[in-house]
């Protein structure tokens, strides 16, 4: 067996020493080789293959080190886009997270002397947005992928285009109810008037019509002196039934005009405030209904297939934190570990009937409810709205994307 071969007491011995982060002035960038203390780096800096090394660094410097520096930044960038996507962050920890691989590009090839001076680059250019603080530097990272910009851009036009169908929405609501204010016109209530006072004067010209008929009829003598009362004459008689007659009649007639008014116009107030809450219904269905459902205490179900191996795919969870609108840090109710999962790798879940639910989405976003019934052939529920501003309202049929 040869000196120092892989197995031996001794070669095993270094891989132990060099284990782990060694100190970066004894690190030689252009060699890629880490030095355990001075004396070894300088018995490397005297070394022919370093030698060479340096000649080609010599023939120019300049690219080299702005290729380390490009390699450096690239690799940092990357570090924090994965890890640190959505949220402000010290520089220190960041950097001690990327120098935990041993084979980085270390700072001292770079043309940054420091990391505040790498950290100032980033705001400058705006790759990172930074801050000081009495604690130190803190960034946080600005994602400018044509995607994720073409995303934004869609959100953008998205939000812009519900402002204006709310003002849309408003503008015909208010129009809707002036319409509903002007249904009874003022020729209708003065008609109203007009045949009230005729029904009155009708009701007055019967009843002194029935007080002169109830008088005592007239006495007359007869031929041998005595008084008898005087006979009704026919054509009396005839034209109190003529007088009757008319005036009852006319009055059934207003009676019945005036009633059916008054029954079209309630039912044209029934439906146009019918219409109005419709209207309101669809008004608040827009301006609730987002492209982002996730919020804090609601139940989910992890459907990620990456995760299989993991033993995470399709197990429950609880959110414990919303990361940027559409990522969630989930706490698994079976093994108690966290994850971060985007929502699109992630499922509503339904209690049984009589369980607490939040609706998460659509015109009642944020509400709770309670769960009294599940159609599975339309995929969707029927709850009651608890609590609230709309407290007691049953909502028939809502999907199940949009209750948890």
């Amino acid at each position: 067996m040869g000196k120092n071969e892989f197995l031996t007491p001794k070669a095993i011995a270094n891989r132990i020493k060099a284990k782990g982060l060694q100190k970066l002035r004894w690190y030689c960038q252009m060699c890629q080789k880490q030095c355990r203390d001075e004396n070894g780096f300088k018995c490397h800096c005297m070394s022919e293959s370093h030698q060479r090394q340096m000649e080609v660094f010599g023939q120019n410097p300049d690219r080299i080190v702005d290729g380390y520096s490009e390699e450096f930044e690239d690799q940092f960038l990357e570090h924090i886009k994965r890890s640190h996507r959505f949220s402000r962050v010290a520089a220190t920890v960041v950097y001690n997270e990327y120098i935990a691989n041993r084979h980085h590009v270390h700072m001292n090839s770079t043309k940054w002397a420091t990391l505040t001076d790498f950290v100032k680059y980033l705001g400058r250019t705006g790759k990172c947005k930074v801050d000081e603080t009495p604690k130190g530097w803190f960034m946080t990272f600005i994602d400018r992928e044509p995607e994720t910009l073409l995303k934004e851009g869609l959100k953008n036009k998205r939000a812009k285009a519900e402002v204006a169908d709310e003002e849309r929405q408003e503008r015909a609501i208010a129009e809707q109810i002036e319409r509903a204010s002007k249904s009874v016109k003022p020729d209708q209530l003065q008609s109203e008037v007009e045949m009230t006072e005729i029904l009155e004067s009708r009701e007055e010209k019967v009843a002194f019509s029935l007080g002169a008929s109830s008088l005592k009829p007239k006495e007359e003598k007869s031929s041998n002196g005595s008084i008898r009362p005087a006979m009704p004459s026919v054509f009396e008689s005839g034209l109190e039934d003529i007088e009757k007659k008319p005036v009852a009649s006319e009055r059934e007639g207003i009676t019945s005009f005036g009633d059916h008014s008054r029954n079209k116009r309630k039912k044209d107030a029934a439906d146009a405030l019918e219409e109005i809450m419709k209207e309101q219904e669809q008004a608040r269905e827009k301006a609730n209904r987002k492209d982002h459902w996730l919020c804090e205490g609601i139940v989910v179900k992890v459907m990620s297939k990456s995760l299989i191996e993991k033993g995470y795919y399709k197990e429950k969870g609880v959110v414990t934190r919303v990361i940027g609108k559409y990522v969630g840090e989930i706490k698994m109710i079976d093994s108690g570990d966290v994850l971060k999962v985007d929502q699109e790798e992630l499922e509503t879940v339904l209690p049984q009937i009589g369980g607490l639910v939040r609706i998460v989405n659509g015109a009642y976003r944020g509400s709770n409810a309670r769960l009294l019934g599940i159609d599975t052939k339309k995929f969707a529920a029927k709850v009651r709205v608890e609590k609230g501003k709309y407290d007691g309202r049953v909502l028939p049929a809502i999907d199940y994307e949009d209750v948890s």
